[in-house]
């Protein structure tokens, strides 16, 4: 199976924390409930994002970094 774009933004959060487990790192960092939310299959990071009024495109970076693609 060939893994999924991490910055495609309608990648659901549960196949993020699949595919890249490290990922979830800056969520707890921001004390974020989206790693093991039951919503997790249906939300994005642009929701996350939203939701807890962050900047997509520095969180974004945090991802990257975390599952360790920059």
């Amino acid at each position: 199976m060939r893994r999924p774009d991490i910055d495609d933004p309608d990648l659901p959060l549960e196949e993020l924390f699949r595919h890249w487990p490290a990922a979830a790192r800056p969520f707890f960092e921001r004390r974020m409930l989206c790693p093991g939310c039951p919503i997790a299959p249906f939300h994005t990071v642009v929701e996350a994002c939203e939701e807890y009024e962050l900047d997509e495109d520095d969180f974004r970076a945090d991802l990257r970094r975390a599952a360790g693609l920059d």
